[in-house]
């Protein structure tokens, strides 16, 4: 697969402890984008963060870290980000998308060689 220069990334912040249909949300998301054939997806996980409740999530308070913020982030042609934003519309009940052009530099892969 070849990424054109001019992209977009979208990010998604959600809950570590965010779930659809029993399955941790991130991982949901990270499938789906695979499935809809996107150039790639990354499930990141925050050690400290607050959202619209502000709310404090950190790694550093025990009682706290059960709920880390993570980010999921993909990045492709405006279409195929599209139509995966028009699937997420009707997944995700809380958190943030964000949307942004980028500039791909390089994307390698190695062909299915070890």
């Amino acid at each position: 697969m070849e990424l054109p220069r001019d992209a977009e990334r979208l990010s998604v912040y959600i809950g570590e402890s965010d779930e659809r249909d029993g399955r941790p949300l991130y991982e949901v998301l990270v499938e789906e984008a695979r499935r809809q054939g996107l150039a790639g997806a990354t499930a990141l996980r925050g050690r400290s963060g607050f959202g619209a409740n502000s709310r404090v999530h950190t790694s550093r308070i025990l009682r706290l870290s059960e709920d880390l913020p993570m980010k999921v982030e993909i990045i492709d042609v405006p279409e195929k980000i599209d139509a995966f934003s028009a699937w997420l519309d009707g997944v995700l009940k809380e958190g943030l998308v964000v949307r942004e052009k980028v500039r791909v530099v390089f994307y390698r892969h190695n062909g299915g060689k070890k």
